[in-house]
């Protein structure tokens, strides 16, 4: 069929003047072709980008047609950001020297095709989206299919053979990694909001509670004193801490006499839900519902700083070398750095086009720093530390919850339930991965 003109459809009309009336309308590119769902055949309207006007005029109709929808501001994905002397943050990123057509097609491209993920797309080769999971040099060892809700919890402990994770579909799995197979299902009371593995010793974070199982052990423990869903858990200088929605933080301590954890204490300032939780440099960070991060002392529990910089919910805390790196809905990532004074201040903004869900840090075959990041978009983006370059994209169903580092590979949760297990690949060069 002849698409670049549509002649077929032009002959059928008749008199010249119809033929130019139709002639110009049917150079206009298909809309449904752009959004990779055309089903026409033949269609009347052009499936390619039209050409740059030889006599160097343009159109009022925008023959490209795709500036208000997709083209980036390479302002904007570099970010902002204070000097502070760290002005490494951000230099040589991976979009900021494309020109402006550039950075259009890199745009209509650099999306997955949603009939392709419903194996509905007719296109093959010739569509304008993404026929695969990812872009960059990543690859898709496996998904594991089971839980019925998202993914709001991975942990991998450390030498064990077993993948757990945690669902709002109340259900811990089991897998067996070797096999990838389920080996078992918990069925639990609640939600599971968080996961943490620490030790010997696995915690879930559920509403009103923290369940506690040594793996080694099989004991199982209960931890109460949570008043909601308990939505972050983190273990630093002996204590166990977890963000809970009433807006505390909890602490318990582990006795071995008594084979326990007894609660330590419990840090107020927060006025809304503790959603994440971090401990770097003798201190615990926390990022919550009420837009601001609290810098807590770990020696005496005190909250020494309050960070309000975000416009929105802080939904992931980071520690980077002697940065604290942030997220937020409010579209940004935030870079601190201590003053000589000991407070953070705000050394660089990332900013981002989606509301930004989670961080995690990770180093790839070459041992370089990557910081992958997960959008509202149902994306993670992989970038180079502390350049921010792209080093490439991951798609999903719906949005991903929960990223969670193992040795040399890293797992994603999304919203369907489904767990991906990914790798680096040794050849940079590689582009796209396909789902088995």
């Amino acid at each position: 069929m002849d698409f670049d003109g549509g002649k077929r459809v032009f002959n059928r009309l008749g008199s010249n003047q119809q033929q130019q009336q139709t002639d110009n309308r049917n150079q206009r590119v298909c809309y449904h072709w752009r959004a990779g769902n055309c089903s026409r055949n033949p269609c009347p309207f052009l499936h390619r980008e039209l050409s740059a006007p030889v006599n160097g005029t343009t159109s009022s109709k925008r023959p490209y047609g795709f500036a208000n929808d997709d083209q980036r501001s390479t302002t904007a994905r570099r970010g902002g950001g204070g000097g502070s002397g760290f002005n490494t943050w951000g230099r040589n990123g991976g979009r900021g020297n494309n020109n402006a057509i550039n950075n259009n097609i890199v745009a209509k491209k650099d999306r997955i095709c949603n009939y392709w993920t419903q194996g509905t797309c007719s296109f093959g080769d010739r569509c304008r989206f993404l026929h695969s999971w990812s872009t960059g040099g990543f690859a898709m060892l496996t998904q594991l299919e089971g839980h019925k809700k998202v993914v709001s919890g991975i942990a991998f402990p450390i030498g064990s053979d077993k993948l757990y994770t945690g669902s709002k579909d109340e259900t811990v799995r089991v897998w067996d990694c070797q096999s990838g197979q389920c080996g078992g299902v918990i069925n639990l009371s609640g939600e599971v909001g968080c996961m943490l593995s620490e030790g010997p010793w696995m915690f879930v974070g559920l509403p009103n509670l923290v369940k506690a199982w040594n793996v080694q052990t099989s004991a199982e423990l209960s931890l109460s004193g949570p008043v909601g869903q308990v939505y972050s858990l983190v273990a630093g200088n002996g204590l166990l801490f977890a963000g809970i929605q009433d807006g505390n933080i909890l602490a318990w301590k582990y006795n071995a006499a008594t084979n326990c954890f007894e609660p330590a204490a419990s840090l107020q300032g927060h006025t809304l839900a503790v959603v994440t939780l971090v401990v770097g440099a003798n201190r615990l960070y926390s990022g919550s519902m009420d837009k601001s991060i609290r810098v807590w002392n770990l020696e005496n529990l005190q909250c020494i700083q309050t960070l309000t910089d975000h416009h929105d919910v802080v939904m992931s805390v980071l520690c980077w070398d002697q940065f604290l790196l942030s997220c937020s809905l409010d579209k940004t990532i935030k870079v601190w750095a201590a003053t000589d004074s000991g407070n953070l201040e705000v050394t660089y903004t990332h900013k981002e086009e989606h509301g930004l869900l989670t961080l995690c840090g990770m180093h790839d075959l070459e041992s370089k720093p990557v910081l992958l990041c997960s959008c509202n978009d149902n994306s993670v983006r992989a970038y180079d530390l502390p350049s921010f370059s792209e080093r490439g994209k991951i798609f999903a169903k719906q949005e991903i919850r929960s990223i969670h580092v193992g040795p040399n590979i890293f797992f994603t949760g999304d919203g369907t339930g489904e767990v991906r297990v990914w790798q680096w690949l040794a050849d940079q060069s590689a582009t796209t991965t396909t789902p088995a």
